[in-house]
């Protein structure tokens, strides 16, 4: 496996790894523990099975996931934050306090 070349900005990693909303929502639902993909696709909402597999994906290459499967029938697969996705939970709670702040800010009247 070629090893690709990172941005030297901090900010701009995280970014890269964990900037789309998708992935943002993915570490959000992982937080509390191990889910499964069905478990994962309802609680996100709008997320067609083909994005949420190819951002698990690209996040467990990234190695902020790991995936766990079975040798069951049907198979059954399990999915969690890996011990470096585990500390993305501290921002994704300083987003979501912000996002509070921030909503009671603009709903004043």
């Amino acid at each position: 496996m070629k090893k690709r070349e990172l941005p030297p900005c901090p900010v701009a990693l995280t970014v890269e790894l964990i900037g789309n909303k998708w992935k943002l929502l993915i570490v959000r639902d992982l937080t509390p523990g191990i889910r499964r993909f069905n478990q994962l696709q309802k609680s996100i909402g709008n997320i067609s099975q083909k994005v949420l597999t190819q951002n698990l994906r690209d996040m467990e290459k990234d190695g902020l996931v790991e995936r766990k499967v079975y040798a069951e029938i049907p198979p059954r697969v399990e999915y969690k934050l890996s011990p470096v996705g585990k500390e993305l939970s501290s921002v994704i709670a300083a987003m979501a306090n912000w996002g509070e702040k921030y909503r009671k800010t603009i709903t004043r009247p």
